[in-house]
C-alpha cells in the first residue's frame, strides 16, 4: 500500500506531482491511500511507502489535455473525501484512452464534472455574497467579512479579492480558514467563527434605507432567488433580511390602494379632476415596470411584455386571456386573428375600442413550439396569479365602471377563483371592490369552432354579450 501525504485540502500541485510519479510506475488506484496532513486516514497504509515527503520522483513526462488539468484543479477543491482517488482513476483511464473525457455519459466523468461544477458555483457565490463591514483596529480602518464556503475554495479565490480591493485592508473569515490583506501582502490565518466578525456598521443603515427605497416586489421571484442564493447566505447580507418584510409591505400597500380606488366615486360625465387623481403617466410608469417583470418563467421564451392600452379614464375595461403569436411580436393586445374578430364584434355591439381599456390577464405569450410555429398554450394557475398583480394595478389606475372578462383565464384573474364561462356567461357578477363584471367567451374560441357548429350564431351570441354589458353601464348611469 502506498501512502501519499498532501499538505492541505486544496493541495492540487502535490496531488499532481504524486499522481505523475505513481502513474509512471503503473501503481493501481487500489494500492494508494491519499492523506491530507497528519490526519489518520488508513490504518493499513505503509509509512515506508510514503511518497509525499521529500523531493518528487523523476519520471517520464505524461501527456494529458489542458481540459483535464483544469477539470482536476477545480474538482480537487471539493469537500468529497474520495476526490483525489477519483482523479487518479480518471488520469489512468485518459493515459490509455485519451478521448475518454469526451464521453459525457461515463459515470466517472460525470461525477468528477459534477464536483468541479459545484466548486465553481461555490466560488461564484463567494464572489457575489461576501459582504465587508467596517471596523477600527490598531492599523486604522479594516473591512471584515464572514463567509461559509461549502468546499476548499478560500485560497483559490484570494487573488480575486486582492485584485478587486487592492487599496483596502480587509479580512475574510470562514470556518475553513481566513485571509488577511494589509494592502501589500496576503496572510493566512486559522479558522474563525461568526462571533469573530462584526455584526454591522454605520454604512449599513444608509444601504438598507436605499435598498428599501428602490425595492420592486414585481421583480422578485422567491423560488429563483432561493435557488441562486440559499438562505444560509442571507444572514451575511444586510439587504436580504429586509426582503420578507418588504414583500409583505408591498402587498399591504397594494390592498390599501385598491380599497382607496374603490372608495372614490366615478366622476360625472365631463367632470374635471379625474386625471389629477390618476393620470396617464401612472399607466406609462406601470407599463415600464411590467416590461421587466420576472414574476413567473413566461418572460424567458416570450419576445416582450404585452401590456394593456387605452385611456386612463376609460369606463370599460376589457380583459382577455394572454397575447397570441402576433401580439407577442407586435407588443400590442388583440392585433392577430382573434383581434380581428374582437374588433368586428365591438363595432357591431356599439362599443368604441379607442375609448375602452384593453388588456390581458397574462402579459407574456405562453406557447409550445411545433416546427416553425408557436402554438398557444393555456396559462396555469400560478402564472395567472403572478400576473394578477399587474391587472389589479391597471384596474386601480383606470377605475373602470364596468369590466368584461373574455375567457376562463380572464375570469379567474379578476375573481380569484376558477370560473366556468358557460355558467356565468351573459350576466353581471360583482368583483370584491364592487365593480360589475360580465363574463363571455374569448374571440379565439370562435376561431376554433368545429366545422359542424353554427359560426354565425356563436358570433351573434358573442356580440349580444358585449352589447348587454355595455347597455348595463348605460342603465346604471
Amino acid at each position: 500500500m502506498r501512502l501519499v501525504r498532501l499538505e492541505s485540502e486544496d493541495d492540487f500541485d502535490g496531488w499532481r506531482i504524486a499522481a505523475r510519479a505513481l502513474a509512471g510506475e503503473g501503481v493501481l488506484p487500489s494500492e494508494i491511500v491519499w492523506q491530507v496532513g497528519e490526519q489518520a486516514f488508513d490504518l493499513f497504509a505503509s509509512e515506508a511507502g510514503d511518497i509525499g515527503a521529500g523531493p518528487p520522483v523523476a519520471t517520464a513526462p505524461l501527456r494529458v489535455s489542458r481540459q483535464f488539468l483544469e477539470l482536476a484543479r477545480d474538482a480537487s477543491l471539493h469537500s468529497e473525501p474520495e476526490r483525489f482517488s477519483l482523479l487518479y482513476i480518471l488520469l489512468l483511464r485518459l493515459l490509455d484512452q485519451p478521448q475518454a473525457l469526451q464521453d459525457a455519459a461515463d459515470p466517472l466523468v460525470r461525477r468528477i464534472e459534477g464536483l468541479a461544477r459545484n466548486v465553481r458555483r461555490d466560488s461564484h457565490k463567494m464572489h457575489a455574497f461576501v459582504r465587508f463591514r467596517e471596523l477600527a483596529d490598531d492599523g486604522g480602518t479594516r473591512f471584515v467579512a464572514w463567509f461559509e464556503p461549502e468546499h476548499h475554495i478560500l485560497r483559490a479565490n484570494a487573488q480575486f479579492f486582492v485584485d478587486r480591493f487592492t487599496n483596502m485592508r480587509w479580512s475574510i473569515l470562514t470556518p475553513r480558514g481566513s485571509l488577511h490583506w494589509d494592502g501589500v501582502a496576503l496572510a493566512e490565518g486559522p479558522p474563525a467563527t461568526r462571533a469573530d466578525a462584526p455584526g454591522d456598521d454605520p454604512v449599513e443603515a444608509v444601504w438598507k434605507a436605499y435598498y428599501s427605497a428602490i425595492f420592486n416586489p414585481a421583480r422578485v421571484m422567491p423560488r429563483a432567488m432561493l435557488k441562486e442564493m440559499p438562505r444560509k447566505y442571507w444572514k451575511n447580507m444586510p439587504e436580504t433580511a429586509l426582503v420578507p418584510q418588504l414583500i409583505a409591505g408591498a402587498r399591504k400597500r397594494e390592498l390599501a390602494m385598491m380599497e382607496q380606488a374603490a372608495s372614490v366615486p366615478p366622476p360625472r360625465p365631463g367632470a374635471p379632476g379625474r386625471a389629477a387623481v390618476q393620470g396617464p403617466e401612472a399607466l406609462e410608469l406601470l407599463a415600464e415596470e411590467a416590461a421587466a417583470c420576472r414574476r413567473c418563467p413566461l418572460w424567458k421564451p416570450a419576445t416582450q411584455t404585452v401590456f394593456g392600452e387605452g385611456p386612463h379614464d376609460a369606463e370599460i375595461m376589457i380583459v382577455g386571456e394572454q397575447p397570441g403569436d402576433q401580439e407577442d411580436l407586435a407588443g400590442r393586445a388583440f392585433v392577430g386573428p382573434a383581434g380581428a374578430v374582437f374588433d368586428r364584434a365591438m363595432a357591431e355591439a356599439g362599443i368604441d375600442r379607442k375609448r375602452s381599456y384593453i388588456t390581458n390577464a397574462v402579459k407574456h405569450f405562453k406557447f409550445e413550439p411545433r416546427g416553425k410555429r408557436r402554438i398557444h398554450a393555456r396559462p396555469n394557475s400560478g402564472e395567472i396569479e403572478a400576473c394578477r398583480w399587474w391587472v389589479d394595478q391597471e384596474r386601480a389606475i383606470v377605475r373602470p365602471r364596468l369590466v368584461i372578462a373574455m375567457g376562463a383565464t380572464a375570469a379567474r384573474s379578476l375573481t380569484g377563483r376558477a370560473v366556468t364561462v358557460g355558467q356565468e356567461r351573459g350576466r353581471a357578477i360583482t368583483l370584491p371592490d364592487g365593480t360589475p363584471c360580465w363574463i363571455t367567451v374569448h374571440p379565439s374560441y370562435l376561431l376554433r369552432l368545429p366545422a359542424e357548429a353554427d359560426a354565425d350564431a356563436e358570433f351573434a351570441r358573442y356580440v349580444d354579450d358585449l352589447r348587454k354589458a355595455a347597455s348595463s353601464l348605460a342603465t346604471a348611469a
